[in-house]
């Protein structure tokens, strides 16, 4: 599927799969990721995708999976085929915790149903058999060694082994106590010699014990003597620990044969945990790239969105950069895209970029690029990148390009991915160019799908005149020369070459020199293109500034709605109080008149009770009496000011007045900034604007806070927590007024003060830096702030 063999190594996949190894817990699952292949089963890859994604999930969101031990148990089931042979202790303790390790996972996957079936199938109708752990964990403990009881005949023997060990011990302590007290023993104590516990003697007291000697000081003045009673049961202990080791190997040996039937489900087992450490490090090496599952489509195209080079991208990490992200589309329209540009200006990382990616999806990778890109099936890659001339096979680079077009050409279909970098170099560009624009010619006729590199400008030529080529360019600055890695379909890029040569620093007479020397066409060609991308890049930047302010004034505009909803909600709460308060006052008004009138009578009009009740009458008439605001009349500047609240004299809105200009004023309705002639706005007090207007004009009131804010403050006499309370309201209000810097007057003293309020500084961005006033006007007695 690959051509050349190399190709992998080429794109970077070799190198991939060696990060994706340093993931893996067992020598298993490193196997299987060397056994990585490029695949072209649409069923296949989509179902690895989605292992590795369910994994990566269970890894980011889930709980932990319980996968502790990872041991070949394929080389232990194979050895237990055999018969007469037996595992080791060790041996069934790794069977044994690898089992248990299966079996939790199974575990883990049964209590989460359905919410990760990919991963599921990889173990789907396997049987737990906890017969064998049950078989295992009867001869062994919790340590992996054999249980004392793990048959009778053990038992006794470790009994026996025990009693006579305590008897031996018990006689040379016995005999090492007579001997110290009869001054024969050297300094120390007991020692042991060729496994046996010994008494040190002095030289000359050997004899006067009986027993066998096992070793002797460096000296010759000390000899290390098992006693003859004690040598006797040290024998019986001996034989002992042998009719255990063989009492051991029967056991181990029964149980190997318990286990023998069990092999094909140990096999099964042994996949099983492969295949999840194969799929775990797949899962953590998408983690560590930000990798995705694209969209999976049986057909020869792709569509790649912020797509990123995973080698690029983990060595940029390192460096703290940010790759920048690709966007490139390959289908039946677009199927073949020629990319130029200038040199190091990212036209074969671009390319190699997606090559990668298609053979990670291929493989079953996921792919850091973003979950809506898509990724097709393709049956065949060919890539042809770098120098392979060979001394051996009498290949030149030119030579080798050659053959391998040739393969490209006979073997290329509508199923094929093909990746040229510099396409049609290694020879006279004058022959050249030609055969490289007849190469794509019949790999177009073709159908293939691909990408290529190249200078040369019949080819960028030809893909503009070509159904299924499309041009395509690194995008540089040409201002300040230097790349800026973006790919930009739809047009060709120049080289650069004389910008670049011209940065470099060749002499100005050479350059001339070889500006002289090209054709005229030629040089009014590349001057096109390097002007055309610079209004491109123009016409992008004023895109970008369009879209931002478009978006400002839609926030804007849904201020203003928001602002316009709550006021005539408002202005009809208003009036419906307004009318509720007239009713009430009406009806108040009736009793009052009904009263006055009763009392007039009661009272038979007596002339200065009457005038009384109509003075209260009055009273209550005056007291409802709504009186007219005189409007504020604006004859010059001294009668409306910044920051005062208006109100429009046709709509009744509501603002506050951010700057007064000639016959203008601009006022600020919330978020909203709007401009009104002076003799439509009438100036109102603080109190009849509502509450929520005022708080809505809090950013608009800013402004006549400006205006009473003072940059200075005098902590003097405050203690260091009062004087930094105070010092952070005051840094607050300035970042937010973005004044440039402060004054902090802290007096001189031990110049404790001053050393906290510097390090409290140090703490915020947003300093840029510090520094005493003049010495004449008060030294580091006072610190000046700078604020960027």
């Amino acid at each position: 599927m690959l051509y050349p063999d190399n190709s992998a190594d080429k794109l970077g996949f070799t190198e991939v799969k060696e990060l994706i190894k340093a993931h893996c817990l067992s020598t298993m699952g490193q196997q299987m990721v060397d056994k990585i292949q490029v695949m072209n089963n649409y069923d296949q890859i989509h179902k690895f995708l989605s292992q590795a994604q369910e994994f990566k999930n269970i890894l980011l969101n889930d709980a932990a999976l319980p996968i502790n031990h990872f041991f070949d148990i394929k080389t232990l089931a194979s050895k237990v085929k055999i018969e007469g042979t037996f595992l080791s202790e060790e041996e069934f303790f790794q069977i044994q915790t690898s089992l248990a390790t299966v079996f939790a996972v199974i575990g883990y996957f049964n209590e989460r149903e359905g919410l990760y079936p990919n991963l599921e199938a990889l173990f789907e109708h396997l049987p737990i058999e906890k017969a064998i752990i049950k078989k295992i964990d009867m001869v062994l403990d919790a340590k992996g060694k054999i249980r004392p009881n793990a048959s009778r005949e053990l038992l006794d023997i470790t009994s026996g082994i025990a009693k006579a060990e305590q008897e031996a011990r018990r006689k040379i302590d016995q005999i090492f106590k007579s001997a110290s007290s009869n001054g024969w023993t050297a300094d120390g104590s007991l020692t042991i010699r060729d496994g046996r516990l010994c008494i040190p003697l002095l030289a000359e007291n050997k004899r006067k014990l009986k027993g066998f000697i096992h070793d002797e000081s460096s000296t010759g003045q000390t000899v290390y003597m098992e006693p003859e009673e004690v040598f006797s049961l040290n024998n019986r202990i001996r034989d002992l620990e042998f009719e255990r080791r063989r009492e051991i190997i029967k056991i181990l040996t029964q149980l190997t044969d318990e286990l023998r039937p069990y092999v094909p489900l140990l096999l099964s087992y042994h996949s099983l945990l492969t295949k999840l450490d194969f799929v775990r490090a797949k899962a953590l090496f998408a983690i560590d790239i930000e990798g995705e599952m694209p969209i999976v489509v049986n057909e020869a195209k792709l569509r790649l969105i912020n797509a990123r080079h995973p080698l690029l991208f983990l060595s940029f990490i390192k460096e703290k950069k940010i790759v920048v992200p690709l966007n490139v589309s390959i289908d039946d329209g677009v199927r073949i895209i020629t990319v130029s540009g200038p040199n190091a200006g990212g036209k074969s990382v671009c390319m190699k970029t997606v090559g990668l990616l298609q053979l990670m999806s291929q493989a079953g990778l996921l792919i850091p690029a973003d979950e809506n890109s898509t990724v097709g099936v393709f049956k065949q890659v060919f890539v042809d990148i770098g120098d392979d001339q060979s001394i051996e096979s009498d290949l030149s680079t030119y030579s080798a390009h050659l053959s391998k077009m040739k393969h490209f050409v006979e073997m290329a279909n509508g199923r094929t991915l093909i990746l040229i970098d510099e396409f049609g170099t290694g020879t006279d560009p004058q022959f050249g160019g030609p055969i490289a624009e007849a190469v794509l010619e019949s790999l177009n006729q073709k159908k293939v799908r691909g990408m290529v590199t190249t200078h040369y400008s019949n080819l960028k030529i030809f893909s503009s005149n070509t159904e299924g080529i499309e041009n395509a360019s690194m995008l540089f600055d040409n201002q300040q020369m230097r790349p800026l890695y973006q790919l930009e379909v739809g047009k060709p890029g120049s080289s650069y070459a004389f910008e670049i040569a011209q940065k470099i620093g060749l002499p100005p007479q050479v350059l001339n020199l070889a500006k002289n020397k090209i054709s005229a066409g030629q040089k009014k060609v590349d001057t096109l293109l390097v002007d055309l991308e610079r209004e491109k890049k123009e016409i992008y930047d004023t895109k970008v500034q369009l879209d931002r302010q478009q978006r400002r004034v839609d926030n804007l505009l849904t201020e203003n709605e928001k602002l316009k909803s709550y006021l005539e909600e408002n202005q009809k709460a208003l009036i419906r109080d307004a009318k509720q308060q007239a009713k009430d006052i009406i009806t108040n008004a009736n009793k009052l008149v009904e009263n006055t009138i009763s009392e007039i009578k009661s009272n038979q009009a007596d002339k200065e009770k009457t005038r009384v009740l109509r003075e209260n009458l009055n009273r209550e008439v005056e007291k409802n009496t709504v009186k007219a605001a005189a409007p504020t009349k604006l004859t010059g500047d001294e009668d409306l000011k910044v920051g005062d609240w208006v109100k429009l004299t046709d709509s009744n809105t509501t603002g506050q007045v951010m700057e007064i200009a000639k016959d203008n004023v601009i006022i600020a309705i919330g978020d909203l900034r709007t401009v009104a002639k002076r003799k439509r706005v009438q100036k109102v007090s603080r109190k009849e604007v509502p509450k929520e207007i005022r708080r809505a004009g809090t950013s608009a009131s800013s402004t006549s806070d400006v205006a009473g804010f003072s940059p200075e403050i005098d902590v003097r006499g405050m203690r260091g927590e009062d004087a930094l309370h105070a010092i952070e309201k005051l840094l607050d209000r300035a970042l937010m007024m973005s004044f440039g810097s402060l004054k902090i007057i802290h007096g001189k003293g031990d110049g404790i003060l001053r050393k906290l309020i510097r390090n409290y500084f140090k703490k915020y961005d947003q300093v840029s830096h510090m520094e005493d006033e003049h010495p004449d006007r008060g030294g580091d007695g006072i610190t000046y702030v700078y604020l960027k």
